[in-house]
């Protein structure tokens, strides 16, 4: 499984952009599970920097939005 998942390939935010998952589920509303399921599944923009995902305001927004 690639490390990045998006749909639009051409993202690529800049380092001061990138949120944990847990800031994520905290700024969405979600739980942490789901937007690490949302990351791992690639329904969300996210990266594994070594051990740990992250993501953006706006990767999450966007698919906030979808709903």
């Amino acid at each position: 499984m690639p490390d990045d998942h998006n749909e639009n390939s051409e993202y690529h935010p800049r380092w001061d952009e990138l949120i944990t998952l847990q800031e994520a589920a905290k700024f969405s509303g979600l739980s942490y599970s789901h937007v690490s399921y949302l990351a791992r599944n690639g329904d969300i923009w996210a990266k594994k920097l070594g051990r740990d995902w992250f993501t953006t305001e706006k990767a999450v927004k966007e698919y906030m939005a979808r709903d």
